[in-house]
């Protein structure tokens, strides 16, 4: 009897001791996955929270103190793409349903995102296994290049000021922005100037 005793007790130790480590094992892998994260991550887990609801949404401090709020739609390399929310840091706009205002929002312009308790967990969550889509491949001179291909209007925001009108061309680390009056065509008639802007001093990017 008392070697029956001694073996279950032995077991008991050893089933303990495998929970043990198993548990300190899944510890150790959430610590490393935690590590890994980007700030584009913490994003992408507020983006997936949403579920493509339209209420979701998370304020954003930019560079210079800027407070925007917006709803993450698609990523890139080293830039976001959102729907912003009431007015934003041009100063006009709304998100309507089917449509509105969106941004382009340079990862590195981002000083800060302010989310709510609720989206600290989800933000997080571990994603589930994708192939890596080609937008996410993508810097982002390439996606203002399509903005000048369609002659997009833009409200532009920088480290020094907002600007308005249509980008010419993008080149590597810089592009060329005609400056006209918002709610106008770009015509020669209209451009009131030109500016030659550094990427790396954008914040935002706001187009309809």
């Amino acid at each position: 009897m008392r070697w029956d005793l001694l073996f279950d007790d032995l077991e008991a130790r050893l089933d303990q001791e495998h929970r043990d480590e198993e548990r300190a094992l899944a510890l150790e892998e959430e610590r490393l996955r935690l590590g890994r994260l980007t700030l584009r991550d913490r994003l992408d887990g507020l983006s997936r929270e949403g579920g493509g609801d339209p209420t979701q949404h998370v304020r954003i401090e930019l560079r210079g103190g800027h407070v925007i709020e917006v709803r993450p739609l698609a990523f890139g390399r080293d830039w976001m793409n959102a729907a912003l929310r009431g007015r934003g840091v041009d100063g006009t706009g709304s998100e309507a349903a089917g449509g509105g205002r969106q941004c382009i929002v340079p990862l590195a312009a981002i000083a800060a995102v302010l989310p709510t308790r609720a989206q600290l967990e989800p933000s997080v969550a571990p994603a589930a296994a994708a192939p890596t889509r080609l937008a996410e491949r993508i810097g982002m001179p390439f996606v203002l290049r399509d903005l000048s291909r369609r002659r997009t209007p833009v409200h532009l925001t920088t480290d020094d000021g907002r600007v308005h009108g249509t980008l010419d061309r993008v080149a590597r680390d810089h592009l060329d922005l005609a400056l006209h009056e918002p709610g106008t065509a770009r015509r020669e008639s209209e451009v009131r100037g030109y500016r030659i802007i550094p990427l790396e001093r954008i914040i935002l990017v706001a187009f309809a």
